[in-house]
């Protein structure tokens, strides 16, 4: 899961999930087999055993490879099934964390946009008590 990209530049959830993952000898196991079954080499490997058992192992294969061919589908559907349960809960990991990022986020704008409006008045109220301060009165005879 980490080796195609830099973990600095990695979103935290992806490396709670891959340390989680890691420390599991059963995920360990599951992402292997998963990595494995997901590839062309398994495809060609299978290509080739099937083409051996044909030829070579029985005269007539098609019960047997028939009965090996169903049962390696039930475990790979059930390991598609595994990878999809994961998946699902870590993008439910990063989809609560990224929540919790933005709710603190608005928490914090709403917080230095209340904080810019207060200073905001405090300035105008100086500027109007110092400009009212330094007007020249009408009732002063000496200013004109």
């Amino acid at each position: 899961m980490l080796s195609q990209s830099e973990p600095t530049k990695l979103h935290p959830s992806v490396l709670a999930e891959a340390e989680r993952r890691a420390a599991s000898i059963q995920l360990r196991v599951a992402d292997a087999i998963t990595a494995f079954a997901g590839s062309m080499n398994f495809v060609y490997l299978h290509v080739l055993l099937f083409a051996v058992w044909m030829l070579v192992f029985e005269p007539s294969p098609w019960p047997t490879l028939t009965l090996i061919v169903s049962l390696e589908a039930i475990f790979l559907s059930t390991f598609v099934m595994i990878g999809q349960n994961r998946q699902a809960a870590f993008q439910q990991v990063k989809a609560d964390h990224d929540y919790t990022t933005q709710e603190q986020l608005l928490e914090e704008n709403t917080t230095l946009t209340r904080t810019i409006h207060e200073l905001t008045r405090q300035i105008h109220e100086r500027i109007l008590t110092e400009a009212t301060a330094t007007q020249p009165t009408r009732d002063d005879p000496t200013k004109p």
